[in-house]
């Protein structure tokens, strides 16, 4: 101490400095306890130290962090405040890639929260900063990959490949794992898209294959994640599905507090349990899902876990249930068809069901869309009579499957062509084309498809003379049923069994026609009568002629009052 200094001043003042000094190592352990909590992904932890900070307190990638924390969470608008004070940070320190990397955030949390046009400012503020730095920087690709999706959003789908493409080599040259992986994921979806699918599965693997070792951060490997097993459900690639959605599962659950990406995680546990025919699981994920959705603040995706959910319904015969989930996820923006048309079938409404997927075959063009309607487009027009125009969809369906060399879409092509065949009247091919049905569903572990396979073969053997085997599978078929819960389907079945039961084993329409038949009723009445054309009418009076083996429309007539038909 010097001569001049007051021993009580200093006493006074002694005690300040530590606590300044306590107070200021209080908030560097509290910073070190928040970066590790983050680190780890304890997204919870994470939030809750670092929001508990003062901003000055905080640097410009804890400000990223933190924003990072908040989307996981589901807390958007914490997200938008942190970034634009990252922002900010990053421009006052003069790190303008920093900052041009921020606004890429901005711009893609922005537009997934829907405000559009704020989020172009903030893409249009990143590219002014690019190009006033006058530099060949990796954050040039992160602002190709919003143009990316911009093309994509406009449906400008050649200009997005080739932009997708930039992403790629961006990622590429500076060794970005992030940007690589998103560049390869958009090539392979717009592969996809476009016809290329064996290409695009190839992108995609790729992609997923640095996801799963952990080479990707948090947010890319969510959005990586989803939309891959999203671009599987598309093409019916069932097998690649089921792996990238355990996956995901378990990505998910190693993230304590995770709420983003969560719900669609559980509406792609709730497609896998639909297709393995755990119907009632299925319906309380799908339930889940949406409630996860909710608890993100909302978002446009939950109208898919309410269109699946009416599927699920439909299949039960739950039809009401059915009819308010399809009107759910329209609320939401999702189409409801084309399960919709056959909700609407199922209630008697055959001019409706028609009409809608005469209209989807004209709107969806490309082979990925189409596919999703063609198996829907067949057993509507086969449900009306008109197995001549469904024929050639059943065609087109089996070319995709083969094109796509997906087994589930493959089962799909079979199924059509062995049904249509059926109603002309070929039941070897009908019988072929379901056994080869039968067979990959049953690959694919899908029971209730695999059950609709076999009704097929029992229709075909009945047809070649074979009863007892039919009934065999008829009977096998009805069981699944009744074991899924899949009620309409159960009594379809049953009303087929009971089919060996009538005279001549005429099908249960066919007696309705022959009682018509023997009430001197025409064919153009006939068709009217039952909402059917002549020309199906025609195909029934064939096959009665044949099963009765009489020549006439009289002598059939006759064989209906000898065994009290009428």
């Amino acid at each position: 101490m010097g001569e001049d200094e007051d021993p009580e001043v200093v006493n006074r003042i002694g005690p300040g400095l530590s606590s300044v000094s306590s107070l200021g190592m209080g908030v560097i352990q509290d910073l070190r306890r928040a970066r590790e909590a983050y680190e780890r992904r304890e997204w919870v932890s994470a939030y809750q130290a670092l929001s508990g900070l003062a901003d000055t307190e905080l640097e410009p990638d804890d400000f990223v962090a933190l924003a990072t924390a908040a989307f996981l969470l589901g807390r958007t608008n914490d997200v938008v405040q942190a970034l634009q004070r990252a922002y900010q940070a990053k421009l006052d320190l003069g790190d303008v890639p920093g900052a041009v990397r921020v606004a890429y955030w901005l711009t893609a949390t922005l537009w997934g929260a829907g405000e559009v046009a704020v989020g172009n400012g903030w893409l249009s503020k990143g590219q002014r900063l690019l190009d006033d730095l006058g530099q060949d920087v990796v954050e040039r690709g992160y602002l190709q990959e919003r143009v990316t999706l911009g093309h994509i959003m406009k449906g400008e789908f050649p200009d997005a490949l080739q932009a997708a493409a930039k992403v790629t080599e961006y990622g590429r040259r500076f060794g970005d794992q992030d940007l690589l992986a998103m560049g390869l994921h958009m090539q392979g979806r717009l592969s996809i898209f476009s016809g290329h699918v064996a290409d695009g599965l190839r992108l995609l693997d790729e992609a997923m294959i640095s996801v799963v070792a952990g080479e990707v951060s948090p947010i890319f490997s969510g959005v990586v994640y989803c939309s891959s097993i999203e671009a599987c459900q598309e093409i019916s690639d069932f097998d690649r599905a089921g792996q990238w959605t355990h996956a995901l599962t378990n990505w998910c659950d190693a993230q304590p507090g995770l709420v983003a990406f969560t719900g669609q995680c559980a509406v792609h546990r709730g497609q896998l349990m639909k297709l393995h025919g755990a119907f009632e699981d299925a319906i309380a994920e799908l339930r889940h899902a949406a409630a996860r959705y909710a608890e993100s603040g909302g978002d446009p995706a939950v109208g898919l876990a309410h269109y699946e959910r009416a599927d699920v319904h439909r299949l039960r015969g739950e039809y009401d249930a059915a009819e308010t989930a399809y009107d759910e996820a329209a609320e939401h923006g999702h189409p409801t068809q084309p399960g919709r048309a056959l909700l609407w079938l199922k209630r008697g409404r055959r001019d409706a069901a028609v009409a809608a997927v005469r209209r989807l075959l004209t709107e969806r063009e490309d082979p990925v869309h189409r596919s999703q309607v063609l198996p829907v487009a067949v057993d509507v027009l086969l449900d009306i009579g008109e197995p001549e125009e469904a024929g050639p969809l059943a065609e087109q369906l089996r070319d995709i499957g083969v094109s796509f060399d997906c087994t589930a879409l493959r089962a799909a092509g079979c199924y059509a062509e062995a049904n249509v065949a059926l109603a002309r009247g070929d039941a070897e091919s009908g019988l072929a084309g379901a056994r080869h049905a039968l067979d990959r569903w049953h690959r694919l572990s899908a029971p209730y498809e695999a059950a609709r396979s076999r009704v097929l073969v029992g229709r075909a053997l009945r047809l070649l003379g074979d009863e007892d085997s039919a009934l065999a599978d008829l009977t096998a078929a009805r069981t699944t049923f009744a074991e899924l819960g899949a009620k309409p389907a159960e009594r379809e079945a049953a009303d087929l069994l009971s089919e060996g039961e009538t005279p001549g084993g005429l099908s249960p329409r066919e007696v309705e026609v022959l009682r018509l038949v023997a009430g001197g009723k025409s064919n153009p009445e006939i068709a009217e009568a039952l909402v059917l054309s002549e020309k199906t009418v025609a195909r029934h009076l064939s096959n009665i002629f044949t099963k009765l083996d009489v020549g006439s429309r009289t002598a059939a007539a006759a064989f209906a009052y000898q065994h009290r038909l009428v």
